[in-house]
């Protein structure tokens, strides 16, 4: 008998999905920014890069300092704090007068935004079963193409209208209303403390033996290169399609909008499907989509509007495939005691490793002048397809650990 969601479980992904959507918008923004960036701070794409990944590393640094203390609070107040701070660091982006700002507030939201997704994806690990997990991750991750078909656009608009600081303005709005339904309809959510409490770990022990567990370096592994490919192609990807590509500005949103349309129809379909037909099999299929799209895309040295829209909308069905799968199997690894502080380490390494894919892809990538066509493009698709295949081979061994395991069970009855 197939499992349905309580009407609270579907409160839950709503607004889990809804606080993705802001922290992604936050993240995936600067990307079509880029070009504007460029030329009126003017910068170089090694400094552009490194706004990138300046948010990464902090991101990354604080969900380590966090993980310790993942599992010794009711996630409700680690999210709500976690998340007030973000929304600070998003109005200070708003506000940046120069590019020294901007890296500096970059790094203040990634310090806070960070550590956003390993909690949500622990407060779904705790209410959700395994059986049921591809679902809620195909409709979390809708917010991904949320991002694209309203935020994305919408950002074009406002930066191209009233400036580049628009857009994250915007989003401290819309963060607000989310940071009111966290306060005033998520309940607490308890049942991994008195697990915790039994194993008495203060929180640097704790984050040592989640860090050092054999079964739980395997996901490590594979969730670091899992997050190179996309930090890789993301920062440029606005510029390659302007300066390379031929794809007048204007443009931009059009693409964004209808590759959101479409992965927003495909990723509950994926999330059914990796449920169904098994998580590894849909990982596999979304790497070898992926990865053509990728191989096919960076070499590309003229394409009208039409063809790269599709190839976009099959590129990204292939990335949602991946992203769905790979974290219910991940989510399997960790015991009811370590499960906040994996995820957070999880968080931590992905984004540490997307921040040096972040800065590589700056120095793969080179541009004579703010307006000429990048070049080493095709270089980056070959990197990016490279640890793509790498990655086929971790997730396979995560697989094979997470059939195995006992404790993918939620640790609260669903509310109704």
């Amino acid at each position: 008998m197939k499992e349905t969601f309580t009407s609270y479980q579907k409160f839950v992904v709503a607004l889990l999905a809804f606080l993705q959507f802001t922290v992604v918008l936050d993240f995936m923004i600067l990307s079509p920014l880029g070009a504007m960036l460029l030329q009126q701070l003017d910068i170089k794409p090694p400094q552009f890069g490194l706004v990138v990944s300046a948010y990464a590393f902090s991101a990354g640094s604080s969900g380590l300092l966090a993980a310790g203390f993942a599992d010794r609070f009711d996630r409700r107040r680690f999210l709500l704090f976690f998340y007030a701070g973000f929304v600070i660091g998003t109005l200070l982006c708003g506000i940046a007068p120069t590019y020294e700002f901007l890296l500096a507030a970059r790094i203040i939201t990634g310090l806070f935004g960070g550590v956003i997704g390993s909690i949500s994806f622990a407060i779904i690990a705790d209410l959700f079963p395994l059986s049921m997990r591809g679902r809620v991750m195909g409709l979390v991750q809708t917010a991904f193409a949320a991002s694209q078909i309203l935020g994305i656009p919408i950002g074009l608009y406002l930066a191209t209208h009233f400036g580049w600081h628009a857009p994250f303005l915007m989003i401290v709005g819309v963060s607000l209303l989310a940071g009111v339904a966290i306060v005033l309809k998520l309940q607490p959510v308890t049942g991994h403390l008195e697990v915790a409490k039994k194993h008495g770990r203060n929180p640097l022990e704790h984050l040592a033996r989640t860090a050092t567990n054999p079964r739980y370096v395997a996901g490590f592994a594979s969730t670091m290169l899992l997050a190179t490919g996309g930090f890789m192609l993301m920062p440029f990807g606005s510029t390659f399609l302007v300066q390379n590509l031929g794809i007048p500005l204007e443009k931009l949103p059009a693409i964004y909008m209808v590759t959101g349309l479409s992965s927003i129809v495909a990723g509950p379909i994926l999330g059914r499907l990796s449920d169904s037909v098994g998580k590894y099999r849909m990982f596999f299929f979304g790497t070898v989509l992926t990865g053509t799209m990728v191989f096919w895309y960076t070499n590309l040295v003229k394409a009208s509007l039409v063809a790269v829209i599709v190839l976009n909308v099959v590129m990204f069905i292939g990335i949602s495939a991946r992203m769905v799968s790979s974290f219910a199997l991940t989510s399997a690894l960790p015991e009811l005691a370590d499960r906040g502080a994996f995820m957070s380490v999880n968080s931590s390494l992905q984004q540490l490793s997307g921040g040096v894919a972040a800065w590589f892809a700056g120095v793969i990538v080179h541009q004579a002048t703010t307006t000429s066509p990048l070049d080493g493009y095709p270089q980056l698709g070959w990197t990016v397809c490279g640890t793509m295949a790498v990655t086929l081979l971790l997730m396979g061994n995560v697989n094979r650990l997470a059939s195995r395991t006992p404790a993918a069970q939620p640790t609260a009855p669903p509310a109704h």
